[in-house]
């Protein structure tokens, strides 16, 4: 099983970046996908979670309107899109797989699989 983020960065106060989470090694379909970040000496948060196989999509209110998740199944790939990026936004973005039907934003501990983490800075 594998998890792999990409496209973090360095971004300025307003910008976007495009997270992408490839997965491998399990039945997409049977999962939901998640993201969640990670700030310096706080908490890890869930930010959204998608199933594209049923048409499923959480966020979390501190994103909502400014991110979008997105999914290619065909590349058994979810995007994050981040749009009108703040300080606050600074942290290391996960993504995680769970396998069944969530009925809102999965906690943390509900995952089965993680990935490694990409940094996203936003400058001020």
């Amino acid at each position: 099983v594998q998890l792999v983020e990409s496209g973090g960065g360095l971004v300025q106060a307003g910008g976007s970046l495009r997270l992408s989470c490839a997965a491998s090694g399990f039945p997409f379909d049977d999962f939901a996908i998640g993201w969640f970040r990670q700030a310096p000496g706080k908490e890890r948060e869930g930010i959204s979670c998608i199933k594209s196989s049923e048409g499923t999509i959480y966020y979390a209110d501190s994103v909502k309107g400014r991110f979008t998740i997105s999914s290619d199944n065909a590349k058994n790939t979810v995007f994050l899109e981040m749009n009108g990026l703040e300080p606050e936004d600074t942290a290391v973005y996960y993504c995680a797989a769970i396998h069944g039907h969530p009925q809102h934003l999965p906690a943390e501990d509900e995952y089965d699989f993680w990935g490694q983490g990409t940094q996203v800075t936003v400058s001020s």
